[in-house]
């Protein structure tokens, strides 16, 4: 069996010749094979992670209805900054992947601490942003029944965001190293950490107050610093010898602004541009909050199932990057097309598979969040068009996830502001709020904006192949 990817351009006798180059079953199953042991550790860090929004949910939503849509806001305020944070921070990956396929290991420590050093300044600010969000629920137009949990829960959340910040670089550093597994194992330490600390704080245990849903954020805080607590203990510890070989700790360099501005170049537009589409999806809740809390929990009950599944193709996405990188420090151009072929294979296989599973399960979906028939059934209907765009999200993100390997990252945040915010954010709001579409409206809004993510960002990838085809003839 064939995949045929795109035209490679050479040089020979001064002569452009242009020939198809194949990718055999073999070479598939080779690069499948090697795409499957990065991207299942990952897959099972971001169900984790994702998963604690998930249990946030459930556990809120046991208490009422109010405490559910007062969560649902506050995720909607705190989780576009968070994803915004570690999206700019995550260019750590491709940096250390290029370094890597370059055979310059003696880099990587280098690269490791001036990220942390980044980190560090982007926690303390994303602590103060939330922290200071809670002022603006009104404006906003947060019922006012909501707003005391949503702002008790943002300042709960804010004491997390540091953490955050340093975690996604050790994070990366493991991941870009080739070893996601002790990410992974923090990550089901964290996730089970949450489910009693949740339980404490939402009930007062042990003396402490008594929160109702707003305890999910100081939960989730405490989880973020358990994590970064452990993932940092092992990899100063480890004897592995990816990490032995670059040990970041050792003879701590100072702020070195060449290499800061080479990440924050390379990582504020992919933060810009998670932003964009996390935003996107999270603002949904407070842009259908008017039409009352059961429209507003019906709809972080879609989002939730369908973020659950959205870490199948990131998972992908970010394994992609990782492969893509190495094959771009190498400038190996026919081994960067078959990686690239081979993801987005996959992606398309992943993407029927979910789109089946929601098909079949939406009834159970739905009960494992409440049971409020009323509501049951609203996040049901929801969940027909999270149906719809599973394609359209797992190709755009795939797609993505190649051009940030390929250190490509400016056009494609471009490419999010258009199609998010100036396309289907507005729309979202037009078919919520002056047309009697309700809630769906803003669902119909997000497909338009994926499908045209999708088409936009496949032609910049063209582009780039074309591009390198001849830079590196």
């Amino acid at each position: 069996m064939i995949f045929y990817t795109s035209a490679i351009t050479t040089v020979n006798n001064n002569k452009l010749l242009t020939m198809v180059l194949p990718i055999s079953f073999a070479d598939f199953k080779s690069y499948s094979l090697r795409l499957g042991v990065l991207a299942l550790p990952i897959l099972i860090t971001q169900f984790c992670q994702a998963a604690l929004g998930v249990v946030d949910a459930i556990m809120a939503g046991g208490v009422s209805a109010v405490d559910l849509a007062a969560v649902a806001v506050g995720s909607g305020i705190w989780l576009p900054l968070f994803l915004l944070a570690t999206g700019i921070l995550i260019a750590t990956t491709p940096l250390i992947g290029e370094a890597i396929g370059q055979n310059k290991h003696d880099q990587v420590p280098h690269i490791t601490q001036q990220s942390i050093w980044t980190a560090g300044v982007i926690g303390i600010l994303g602590f103060v942003i939330v922290s200071l969000m809670p002022n603006v629920l009104s404006l906003m137009g947060v019922p006012e029944n909501i707003r005391p949990i949503a702002a008790q829960y943002l300042r709960g959340v804010a004491f997390g965001f540091p953490a955050i910040a340093v975690y996604a670089v050790l994070r990366s550093y493991c991941e870009a190293l080739g070893r996601p597994e002790p990410v992974t194992v923090i990550s089901i330490i964290g996730l089970l950490a949450d489910i009693p600390l949740n339980y404490i704080f939402i009930h007062g245990l042990f003396g402490m107050p008594k929160m109702g849903g707003a305890g999910c954020g100081v939960a989730t805080a405490l989880v973020l610093w358990i994590n970064v607590f452990l993932l940092g203990t092992y990899t100063t510890l480890t004897n592995r010898q990816q990490f032995a070989s670059t040990r970041f700790f050792y003879s701590f360099t100072r702020p070195n602004r060449v290499q800061i501005t080479k990440l924050l170049k390379l990582g504020i537009p992919i933060g810009v541009s998670i932003f964009f589409e996390a935003s996107l999806f999270s603002l949904g809740a407070l842009v259908i909050s008017p039409l009352g809390e059961l429209a507003t929990a019906s709809h972080q009950v879609a989002l939730s199932v369908t973020s659950q599944l959205f870490m199948i193709p990131i998972s992908v996405a970010m394994a992609l990057t990782i492969m893509v990188s190495n094959r771009f420090g190498e400038k190996n151009l026919l081994a960067l097309r078959h990686v690239q072929a081979t993801g987005l294979i996959w992606t398309v296989l992943i993407a029927l598979v979910c789109m089946l599973g929601i098909w079949l399960f939406r009834p159970q979906l739905a009960a494992a969040f409440t049971d409020n028939l009323e509501l049951r059934a609203q996040a049901m209907h929801l969940l027909i068009f999270a149906l719809a765009y599973q394609l359209f999200d797992g190709w755009q993100v795939n797609v993505a996830g190649i051009l940030r390997g390929m250190q490509d990252t400016t056009i494609p945040m471009w490419v999010t502001l258009f199609c998010y915010w100036i396309v289907a954010l507005p729309l979202g709001i037009y078919l919520v709020r002056f047309t009697n579409l309700g809630a769906q409206g803003f669902w119909i809004a997000l497909i338009l904006g994926l499908f045209l993510s999708s088409i936009l960002l496949t032609l910049r990838l063209r582009y780039q192949q074309k591009r390198l085809t001849v830079l590196w003839a």
